[in-house]
């Protein structure tokens, strides 16, 4: 596509987009300025960023998709949804701004000069595989040659230790004053969970506070060193250790994993809300569990419904990052400690959560829409 085309385009979709309005005030999605920076790339792809307001329906995103991807010209449309910083002027028209907002983020850029990329894998529930997912985007990226850290921050849970079959503790290194941990290194990832400094079996009883200082430690007080990306597995739900979070480094995004039955999903919208009021990056969602098949007739069954989590992402304007099958072989990795993309790299489960580690990259290495 020259650039007359380009621009041809981009002129459609502009105008196409002004016909999404917001079902309150009337006011279309252009001119109260939610649709912003407007691009069309050489393949055809529209990107723009949405900031998406306190009072907006949900279905407003939705709306403004359907309506570029039916302009012609378009062959994919992506959308980068944010909210503005607190105290930052909304657009013309009605606003409502709802009790229980959150502070805009004011992160430390320099607590972990050495490392490029930090990503999160989070949900809105336990039990949905997200630390499945993390561990093996973590194993999938450091066997394409990248330098990569995990960080378990599921304090009250730390799998990471089970899922990775170390048990070692984490030694204590640098000249006194300025002590660090040095990581665990498996399967070519540094590896920090509190559950290294824990007898096997001892709870981590702690309030909210504490968990702040552990993630802050953790981050700041340990030795990553140079790394392409660090992982970040996060607990679920929407409490502390994600405000802590957000609110210590900047993220370059965060992975939503979902099962596709609609316990989970709502759960995990929840979590994207969440992520979207404290501007952080939503990269898109992971289906997990999406399918089990049968290894002795080849039939496939929908254990936990189907097609959950794309409906997910297409509900909240966020990008579908793929589907992981339900598989025995999982499961028994991450008990025995070999990941599934190291002991079966090959099977379908493998090559999926391969693919999500090669969509994740391919977010984070551009930088999102502003």
């Amino acid at each position: 596509m020259n650039p007359t085309e380009r621009d041809a385009v981009l002129r459609r979709v502009a105008a196409a987009l002004t016909s999404v309005r917001h079902p309150d005030t009337g006011d279309d999605v252009v001119s109260t300025g939610r649709v912003r920076e407007m691009e069309v790339l050489d393949d055809g792809t529209v990107r723009f960023k949405f900031a998406l307001q306190a009072d907006d329906p949900g279905t407003l995103v939705r709306q403004a998709r359907a309506a570029a991807e039916k302009v012609e010209g378009v062959h994919k449309v992506k959308i980068d949804i944010s909210l503005p910083a607190a105290g930052a002027p909304q657009p013309r028209g009605k606003s409502h701004p709802r009790a229980g907002n959150v502070p805009a983020p004011t992160p430390n850029p320099n607590l972990i000069p050495g490392v490029r990329h930090i990503i999160a894998v989070s949900s809105g529930k336990g039990g949905v595989g997200k630390s499945t997912v993390a561990v093996n985007v973590a194993t999938s990226l450091a066997r394409a040659g990248r330098r990569v850290g995990l960080l378990d921050a599921d304090i009250y849970g730390p799998n990471v230790p089970t899922m990775f079959g170390e048990k070692r503790k984490p030694r204590v290194i640098g000249d006194k004053g300025a002590e660090k941990m040095e990581p665990l290194d498996a399967y070519g990832v540094r590896l920090m969970s509190l559950g290294f400094l824990l007898d096997e079996g001892q709870a981590a009883i702690m309030r909210g506070p504490m968990i702040a200082g552990i993630l802050k430690q953790f981050l700041g007080e340990v030795e990553w060193g140079e790394l392409d990306v660090l992982v970040v597995d996060m607990p679920p739900g929407t409490g502390d250790a994600q405000l802590s979070l957000v609110q210590t480094i900047r993220l370059d995004g965060v992975v939503m994993v979902t099962t596709p039955q609609d316990v989970s999903t709502g759960d995990v919208l929840r979590g994207i809300r969440m992520f979207e009021r404290t501007n952080t990056r939503v990269l898109g969602v992971v289906e997990n569990m999406s399918g089990f098949i049968c290894p002795c007739c080849g039939q496939r069954y929908e254990i936990f419904g189907r097609a959950g989590g794309r409906r997910l992402a297409e509900q909240t304007g966020i990008d579908f990052l793929g589907e992981v099958p339900l598989e025995i072989p999982v499961r028994e990795g991450g008990d025995a400690g070999i990941p599934i993309t190291v002991s079966q790299p090959e099977s379908p489960a493998a090559l999926a959560l391969r693919a999500v580690a090669d969509e994740v990259m391919a977010r984070i290495e551009v930088p999102a829409a502003v």
